[in-house]
């Protein structure tokens, strides 16, 4: 990749992404709040996807920012269309935004090879692994959107949570309800190192320890640095039952994470 070319210019793509917002503007005021939280979050990725991919040059940067951008286009039709952000009850969003990008060629701008590479990190960001063989190009984008992306549904989840009902955004807690304690399946998961998965799911504190398991999933030093900074495992701890095996699942991830966090400092 030649960082020394000069970068194009991604104001037309940011005043599109905008004017695409603007298009689903709504007087129905849940529909709206649920538009609204993805704009937000989708501005907010690109910030964390800026923040993590400082100093591995310019061009990837750039291509990093496009790709915050486009990740979640399809949210927006799905929302409408289906009044829930939970895939397996309407269709996969991440296919869907990555149809979004063909369909009004957002990435003509892009050499083919970054235009593929960032079509595959859209539409794989959600998968539940990182596939082996990709491109480094591809992989690299693709794991660093993945990343960009958990840390600002922890953001959103954290204030979905403790926001009074009336101002929830309904689409971001996925439907699951709010019982008390955690299912055994997702907490047998966490406490073996793994990432908890969504079928395992049976309420709203179960989808918690999901989103905390997503700190095994972690690749770049960055974000586990970001993840410390803004407490996130903290902020979960609050948020779940405060049982003996909920306790130690935490305390076993904090260890993971700082583990992680010795291993990239030396």
């Amino acid at each position: 990749m030649n960082d020394h070319a000069v970068l194009p210019d991604l104001a037309p793509l940011r005043d599109w992404f905008s004017s695409y917002c603007d298009s689903f503007r709504t007087s129905d005021l849940e529909l709206q709040r649920n538009f609204d939280l993805k704009e937000e979050h989708t501005r907010n990725v690109c910030r964390n996807a800026s923040l993590i991919a400082h100093g591995m040059g310019p061009r990837f940067e750039m291509l990093a920012e496009v790709a915050a951008l486009c990740h979640d286009l399809g949210r927006f039709p799905q929302f409408r269309d289906y009044h829930t952000f939970k895939d397996s009850e309407s269709l996969n969003h991440a296919h869907l935004s990555a149809q979004v990008v063909k369909q009004h060629r957002l990435l003509d701008f892009l050499p083919e090879v970054e235009r593929a590479s960032i079509e595959v990190a859209v539409r794989m960001h959600n998968a539940f692994q990182v596939p082996e063989g990709l491109p480094a190009l591809t992989a690299d984008l693709l794991r660093l959107l993945r990343d960009a992306d958990k840390l600002d549904i922890w953001r959103v989840f954290a204030e979905y949570f403790n926001a009074p009902e009336a101002e929830r955004a309904s689409g971001a807690g996925l439907g699951f309800p709010d019982l008390p304690g955690c299912s055994a399946e997702p907490l047998a998961a966490v406490a073996a190192g793994r990432m908890v998965q969504l079928s395992a799911l049976k309420n709203l504190n179960d989808f918690k320890l999901l989103q905390v398991s997503w700190i095994y999933d972690i690749n770049f030093p960055a974000t586990l640095r970001l993840i410390r900074q803004r407490s996130v495992l903290e902020r979960f701890a609050a948020m779940l039952p405060q049982d003996r095996e909920v306790l130690d699942v935490l305390a076993q991830v904090g260890r993971y994470l700082e583990g992680r966090l010795g291993e990239s400092a030396n």
